[in-house]
């Protein structure tokens, strides 16, 4: 699968998107952050590509040296590895009563900025992927006392879909925390 060395790699030398798509790539992110804070989950997934690839491996504090080896790789250990169908249970079981982490459910704020798009080619050969990368930060509370923040970035390959509207077929998400305080991890990046 792609990972976020893999995409920044396809970006070096690649066209910047222009005014108007970087505008559109923004205002997709902003309609994303929307549905994810409203807990619109199920039409948040039809943001999603169908082969999606939604991964988010874990990070340790290594020395300078040792840089290269602070990203689990693919296989490793990961706090996300998903696919649009895993995802789509995992929101199914939070409308079933039995996802206890999330009852009463979370409150979020997703932010997202520092966006940056370019044209890179697609697995289909049509060229008219974009390789998108931006930084986030996420505020969760639940019950009265558990909050949390997550900061990081998510490099993206964003896909036309036949209406024209963009699918995310690939997301990269790093997290700048190598320990998670959480007590989990059930929140959408």
């Amino acid at each position: 699968m792609t990972s976020a060395a893999t995409i920044l790699a396809s970006i070096d030398g690649a066209r910047r998107a222009s005014h108007a798509i970087h505008f559109e790539v923004e205002q997709f992110y902003y309609t994303e952050a929307e549905l994810l804070d409203d807990g619109r989950f199920t039409d948040w997934l039809d943001l999603l590509a169908d082969d999606l690839d939604y991964w988010m491996p874990t990070r340790t504090n290594r020395l300078r040296r040792q840089q290269a080896l602070s990203i689990s790789a693919r296989g490793e250990a990961a706090f996300y590895d998903e696919t649009k169908e895993s995802l789509a249970w995992r929101i199914r079981r939070f409308d079933s009563g039995m996802a206890w982490a999330e009852d009463p459910p979370s409150r979020t704020r997703h932010l997202v900025t520092n966006v940056v798009v370019h044209h890179v080619d697609s697995a289909q050969g049509s060229g008219s992927d974009l390789a998108a990368r931006s930084a986030f930060l996420v505020y969760r509370n639940r019950l009265e006392r558990e909050e949390n923040l997550f900061a990081g970035c998510r490099t993206d390959v964003l896909r036309r879909s036949p209406d024209g509207g963009l699918k995310v077929a690939r997301r990269v998400i790093l997290l700048d925390q190598s320990v998670l305080l959480a007590k989990n991890i059930s929140t959408f990046f």
